[in-house]
C-alpha cells in the first residue's frame, strides 16, 4: 500500500485527502485479517493445515481481482477485507505448519523463513509499486492514469496462485495426521522429513514416541479444547502469545511498513519513495541474521535486546523532530498527509532517516521472526492451531488499529507519536522479561515442561532436549517404539523396520 500513497494517480482517482479515508482503507486488510485468523483453527483443524493454506491463497486470489477492478473507494475496501481473510487464515496456519514439521534445533529457522518471505514479498510489491509509479508522466504528475496503482495490485494474483498449487507437493502435518488417527500416514511423513525415507530411523521413532504419548495424555484429560484454552496454566500461555503479537505491532513497525513515505516526506530529504525503498532491503537483509542464529541466541534475547534498542532509535527520532521540526500544512497532493516537517537541517534530516533504519533493522533481527516462532511452539497439539489464532488475530486486531488511527495521530500529534511508541517498547521490554521463558532447543511436546515447571521466566531453563534423550535410547537399543495404525498395531512394511520396532512398547 505505501508504495502508491505518493502518487497523484492513487489520491486524486480515490479522493483520499482526508486522514481518516485512507486510514480506513489502509485498516481493510487487516481487519479482514483479523476474521480470517479466528477461523483459521477451524479449518486447520479439520481439514488440515495445508488444504487451509490453499483455501486461504484462492481467497487472496479473489480479494487481488476486487482491488485490481476497484472503480471507488468502497470497492476497494471490500477488496482489501477479502484479501485480509485470507492474509489472516495464512499468517495462522503457517506458522503452525512450520512449527510441526520442523525438529527443536532449527525450529527457530524453519519459522523465520515465514517471516523472511514476508519481507521479500514486500520488498518486491514495494518495487513493482515504485516502478508503477513512473506511469502516465510519473507519480508527481497531477493528471497520471489508473496503471500507478492497478499494476502492482494486479500481479498480487501471481504468487497467490504459485502458492495454491505448490501446496500440492508438500506434506500434510504429522502431528495433524496423528491427531486424526491417521498414524501410517504420520510415520512415513516423519521418515520422509526426517529420516531420509527410513521409518527405522531412531530421530523418526524418537518423533514419533513423543506425538503418540503427548496425544494419548491430552486424549486422556478429555477436556474440551476451548475449555482447556481457559485454565489456568494455559491461559497464561494464550495471553503470553497474544501480547507478543500485541507488543509486535504497538512497537511502531507499522507506521514503517504502511506509513514510511509519510515519515521520509515529513524528515524533506531526497525522493521519499526512493528513500523509504531503502528501508525495505534492509527489512530484508538483516531478517537472515535471526534465520541463521535465532537457534543459537534464543528467543528471549530477541524479545529483550530487539525491545530495548527499538526504544532508544523511537525516541532519538521523536526527539529530533521535536527539535528540529516545525508546522507544516498543503492543501492537495501526497504532501497533505502530513502537518510537521524538518526544514533547512541537513544533520537533523539525515539522522531521522538513519535512526528509522536502524529501528526497521533492530526489529527485522529480533521482533520480526521471533514474534511468529514463539506463539507458534508454546501450545500442545490439542489446542494449538485455536491459541494460534488468538494470538494472530491479536496481531491484526492491532494491526487494523493502527492502521486506521495512525494518519490522523500523525497529523495531530507529530513528533509525539514516536514518543508514544518508545513508550510501548519500554512497556514490553518489563513484560518480556517477567513472562517470557527460553523455548530454544525444545520440543513441541515439551513446553509443558517449559511452561508449568514454576521457574520463574528469568531463570535459565534446563539445557537438552527430551526428544534427543530419547533418540538416544532408541539408538542403543534402550528403547523399543510401537507403531500403531488407529487403534491396532500397524501392519509393518519390511522386515527391517520388523527387527526394531516392536509390537508393543518397553524400556529396558
Amino acid at each position: 500500500m505505501s508504495g502508491v500513497l505518493g502518487t497523484y494517480a492513487y489520491t486524486n482517482y480515490y479522493n483520499v485527502q482526508g486522514n481518516y479515508r485512507q486510514g480506513a482503507i489502509t485498516c481493510a486488510m487487516p481487519a479482514g485479517s483479523l476474521f480470517g485468523a479466528l477461523a483459521s483453527s477451524f479449518i486447520a483443524d479439520r481439514f488440515s493445515r495445508r488444504t487451509a493454506i490453499q483455501v486461504a491463497a484462492l481467497i487472496w486470489v479473489l480479494g487481488s481481482i476486487i482491488q485490481t477492478a476497484s472503480n471507488g473507494i468502497e470497492m476497494l475496501i471490500v477488496g482489501r477485507l477479502i484479501s485480509g481473510l485470507g492474509v489472516g487464515i495464512e499468517s495462522a496456519v503457517v506458522p503452525i505448519y512450520q512449527a510441526e514439521i520442523a525438529p527443536p534445533e532449527i525450529r527457530g529457522r524453519v519459522v523465520s523463513l515465514q517471516q523472511w518471505a514476508i519481507t521479500w514479498g514486500i520488498l518486491i510489491q514495494y518495487f513493482i509499486q515504485y516502478g508503477a509509479s513512473f506511469t502516465d508522466g510519473g507519480a508527481s504528475n497531477p493528471s497520471q492514469g489508473t496503471a500507478a496503482f492497478r499494476i502492482p495490485w494486479g500481479v498480487q494474483i501471481v504468487p497467490a496462485t504459485i502458492l495454491f498449487a505448490g501446496m500440492f507437493f508438500f506434506p500434510r502435518s504429522p502431528r495433524w495426521l496423528a491427531s486424526k488417527d491417521r498414524w501410517e500416514e504420520c510415520i512415513e511423513v516423519l521418515a520422509a522429513l526426517h529420516g531420509g525415507g527410513d521409518m527405522n530411523h531412531p530421530k523418526v521413532l524418537a518423533q514419533y514416541q513423543e506425538i503418540e504419548e503427548a496425544l494419548t495424555g491430552e486424549r486422556v484429560e478429555g477436556k474440551p479444547d476451548w475449555t482447556l484454552l481457559t485454565e489456568p496454566r494455559m491461559f497464561r500461555r494464550v495471553i503470553l502469545g497474544m501480547s507478543i503479537q500485541m507488543w509486535s505491532q504497538l512497537c511502531g513497525m507499522n507506521v514503517m511498513m504502511y506509513y514510511i513515505v509519510y515519515v521520509m516526506e515529513a524528515a524533506n530529504i531526497g525522493d521519499p519513495l526512493l528513500t523509504s525503498a531503502i528501508q525495505y532491503i534492509l527489512n530484508v537483509v538483516l531478517t537472515l541474521p535471526a534465520i541463521l542464529f535465532l537457534d543459537k541466541w534464543g528467543r528471549r534475547p530477541s524479545l529483550l535486546v530487539g525491545s530495548f534498542m527499538m526504544m532508544v532509535f523511537l525516541f532519538i527520532v521523536g526527539a529530533l523532530q521535536a527539535i528540529y521540526g516545525e508546522p507544516f500544512h498543503a492543501d492537495s497532493g501526497p504532501l497533505s498527509a502530513i502537518s510537521w516537517i524538518l526544514r533547512d537541517n541537513r544533520s537533523a534530516q539525515v539522522a531521522v532517516v538513519v535512526f528509522t533504519y536502524l529501528f526497521v533493522s533492530t526489529f527485522s533481527i529480533t521482533w520480526g521472526p521471533t514474534s511468529w516462532t514463539y506463539p507458534a511452539e508454546i501450545f500442545p497439539s490439542q489446542i494449538r492451531a485455536k491459541a494460534v489464532s488468538l494470538a494472530t488475530a491479536s496481531n491484526w486486531g492491532w494491526n487494523c488499529a493502527l492502521a486506521f488511527a495512525v494518519p490522523p495521530l500523525l497529523w495531530n500529534i507529530n513528533w509525539r507519536l514516536y514518543m508514544l511508541f518508545a513508550s510501548f517498547n519500554g512497556v514490553a521490554f518489563i513484560h518480556m522479561f517477567l513472562t517470557a521463558p527460553e523455548t530454544k532447543g525444545k520440543s513441541l511436546e515439551e513446553m509443558d515442561d517449559v511452561f508449568d515447571s514454576g521457574r520463574p521466566a528469568w531463570r535459565s531453563v534446563p539445557k537438552g532436549s527430551r526428544l534427543a534423550v530419547l533418540q538416544k535410547e532408541i539408538e542403543e537399543g534402550n528403547l523399543k517404539v510401537a507403531l500403531r495404525f488407529g487403534d491396532s498395531p500397524m501392519e509393518l512394511k519390511d522386515e527391517a523396520t520388523a527387527t526394531n520396532i516392536e509390537t508393543v512398547k518397553e524400556v529396558v
